[in-house]
């Protein structure tokens, strides 16, 4: 089975897991993470594009500690996820 991950972040999605945003009506989005996506909007709409999105998780992950090189690493296929395509 696929591993799924939010298609604007790509931060990794778990089935029964809090962490998944939400369409208009409520229920769970099958592709996008809370943190980008609740009550069927996104939640940063000054992000509008993948290299947006791409400065923004790496400022995350650095905040997190995560070493330059691996936060470089983590972000490269953010242009490929389904938001951006």
């Amino acid at each position: 089975m696929a591993k799924k991950q939010c298609q604007s972040c790509g931060m990794p999605l778990k089935e029964n897991a809090d962490g998944w945003g939400t369409n208009r009506d409520n229920n769970k989005s099958d592709i996008f993470c809370i943190m980008c996506y609740q009550d069927g909007y996104f939640t940063k709409p000054e992000i509008d594009t993948a290299e947006k999105m791409q400065v923004f998780v790496f400022d995350i992950l650095r905040t997190k500690h995560i070493p330059k090189f691996l936060a470089k690493i983590m972000i490269k296929d953010i242009p490929k996820l389904g938001r951006w395509s």
